[in-house]
């Protein structure tokens, strides 16, 4: 079973995103994903909930949470989301960064952009790993 943390600094858009399409469109017996951030924010973009919903996925009950030693032991990816010196760094693991625009306070078309952008990220990353359900 392969684990991959998606991260970015407060966890509440492109990161929990990442995780949720990445469930829904992994084979579980294969590849699991988590989301955390470096300084995780009080709740989910309430912008980045309604893109979500629009495609079947519902965020209201996903929380940020930190990136931890104890959440990274096991993992065998950490993508980062675009946040500079800000993204975390966990020695040890397979390391990407998808430089993606954060979605907070965007309007509701630009956000559905980074959504789609974050959902054609995943899909590519299955595929190359074999990981699809």
């Amino acid at each position: 079973m392969k684990r991959v943390i998606f991260a970015c600094v407060h966890n509440a858009g492109r990161s929990q995103m990442a995780a949720a399409f990445f469930t829904a469109l992994a084979d579980p017996r294969k590849a699991r994903a988590v989301s955390a951030g470096t300084q995780p924010g009080e709740r989910v973009h309430p912008e980045v909930q309604s893109a979500m919903a629009e495609v079947g996925i519902d965020l209201s009950g996903a929380k940020p949470q930190r990136l931890t030693d104890e959440l990274a032991q096991g993992a065998h990816w950490l993508i980062t989301m675009g946040c500079g010196d800000a993204c975390p760094y966990v020695p040890g693991l397979q390391r990407d960064d998808w430089p993606l625009e954060d979605p907070k306070g965007k309007p509701v078309e630009r956000v559905r952009q980074i959504r789609d952008e974050v959902r054609s990220r995943v899909v590519e990353l299955l595929r190359q790993e074999g990981w699809s359900r």
